[in-house]
């Protein structure tokens, strides 16, 4: 019994210890972004400001005259967009490609699954050099469009490899029973299998919008201007040449963070369920 009480302490110790080493970067970035930049360029570091300010949000959200805070806004936007474009598009067509791999028997099929699994582990630092080269001569860089067409071309893959799991944990009664009813094969998916399976659908939609929310590399050296810029690459600009507003970039990282965790929150009833069923077993 004192061993099992002395156990259950140091597991809470440790748990303690980890919960605080993830989240104490999150917290001084936040102690960061209310901070007077002379608190921050103090040597020694001043951990705890003595006086604080929100003014870096309110210019974010209301200074026209702020280039930084401007900057910032637009790039948010168009984050939103490449996300949230890249998150449909993967689902619909990784989806309907999942499906088809888990439930049909068809020629290299297995191969043709790892083949996905190996585009989505090729570094894009191999590939970037012609690829740059491709986008200018079709005269597709600096554009949101073509920053979502290279964000699909590693979240189709990480849709079709996760959501094939969830496809084939689904009875094989259910589609008896919906060619019982005459329903066709588009009927059947969805009408069926997308109820059936929403819960790992959603879980796989929320992981997808954050792999394109974070992607930096393809974002970086594919836009030049504020037209498609992103917010990752915009925080990163915040450095000068001579200068580096600590503060401002430390408001932006707070605000980057807003969405995926306002979006984690809101479907963690799915996204629990589609991480520990995925689906309804046979």
């Amino acid at each position: 019994m004192k061993r099992s009480r002395l156990l259950s302490v140091f597991q809470y110790i440790f748990a303690t210890l980890i919960t605080m080493g993830t989240l104490s970067p999150f917290a001084w970035l936040f102690i960061s972004s209310i901070s007077f930049q002379t608190d921050l360029t103090k040597v020694p570091l001043r951990w705890i400001p003595k006086q604080i300010t929100f003014s870096r949000y309110v210019d974010i959200f209301t200074n026209s005259n702020n280039e930084m805070a401007y900057t910032f806004r637009i790039s948010m936007m168009n984050s939103f967009i490449v996300a949230i474009g890249t998150t449909l598009i993967a689902l619909i067509i990784g989806g309907i490609a999942a499906h088809a791999f888990a439930r049909y028997q068809f020629r290299f099929r297995q191969k043709l699954i790892y083949l996905f699994l190996f585009t989505y582990m090729i570094p894009s630092v191999v590939i970037v050099i012609p690829l740059y080269l491709l986008l200018d001569q079709a005269g597709m860089l600096d554009s949101k469009l073509t920053l979502i067409l290279l964000d699909l071309t590693f979240v189709i893959p990480f849709v079709i490899w996760i959501m094939q799991s969830y496809f084939k944990l689904l009875s094989k009664e259910f589609y008896e029973a919906a060619a019982i009813d005459g329903c066709t094969r588009v009927q059947t998916l969805w009408l069926i299998v997308l109820p059936l399976a929403r819960p790992g659908i959603v879980a796989t939609g929320i992981f997808a919008f954050l792999l394109s929310w974070d992607e930096f590399f393809f974002s970086l050296l594919f836009t030049s201007s504020l037209d498609a810029k992103t917010v990752s690459v915009a925080i990163a600009e915040f450095s000068g040449k001579n200068a580096v507003d600590f503060g401002m970039v430390a408001t932006g990282g707070v605000l980057a963070c807003l969405p995926p965790l306002l979006i984690a929150f809101i479907f963690q009833k799915f996204l629990v369920q589609g991480m520990t069923a995925g689906g309804v077993k046979e």
